[in-house]
C-alpha cells in the first residue's frame, strides 16, 4: 500500500466518535506513541472507551520514538514553538513521508508537512434547536 497517513490524536479521536463526514481513506494507517499515551490517559476513560481504543490501536501500527523523530521534533518545536506531543507527532509524519491528518490549524499551517483537515460531521450539542 503507497499511501501512508499518521492521525493526530483528534483525528483518532472524531474517528472513534463517528464524527467524520467522510471515511477515511484506503491507506496505511500509523499513529505516535504520543498518540497512543494521549488516546489511554484521560484520567475519567470508561473501560468500553479504553477497549475500543485498545481495538483501534490494535488496527494501525504505533510509531515509537527513534533518534530522527525526536530530532526532527526538536527542529520543529524551536521553529514553530509547537507543544512537544504535537512536535512528536508532525515528526513522525514526516519521518515516514505520511500525510498528517489533523484538525489542529499550527500544523496544519507548517508548510513542509502534508496535513489534511478532517471534515466533521455537525456536532449534535451545537445545532441549533427550537
Amino acid at each position: 500500500m503507497d499511501v501512508k497517513v499518521v492521525l493526530d490524536t483528534n483525528a483518532v479521536l472524531y474517528f472513534l466518535a463517528g464524527r467524520l463526514a467522510h471515511d477515511l481513506p484506503h491507506a496505511e494507517f500509523f499513529v505516535s506513541a504520543i498518540t497512543e499515551m494521549e488516546l489511554l490517559s484521560y484520567p475519567l476513560l470508561r473501560s468500553n472507551e479504553e477497549a475500543e481504543i485498545h481495538a483501534f490501536l490494535d488496527d494501525v501500527t504505533i510509531v515509537d520514538l527513534t533518534r530522527e523523530i525526536k530530532g526532527s521534533a526538536i527542529a520543529l518545536r524551536r521553529q514553530y514553538r509547537l507543544k512537544l506531543p504535537d512536535a512528536v507527532i508532525a515528526a513522525t509524519a514526516l519521518y515516514l513521508q505520511a500525510e498528517l491528518y489533523t484538525n489542529d490549524s499550527t500544523l496544519l499551517s507548517i508548510p513542509l508537512l502534508s496535513a489534511k483537515a478532517l471534515v466533521l460531521q455537525p456536532d449534535e450539542d451545537s445545532t441549533d434547536k427550537p
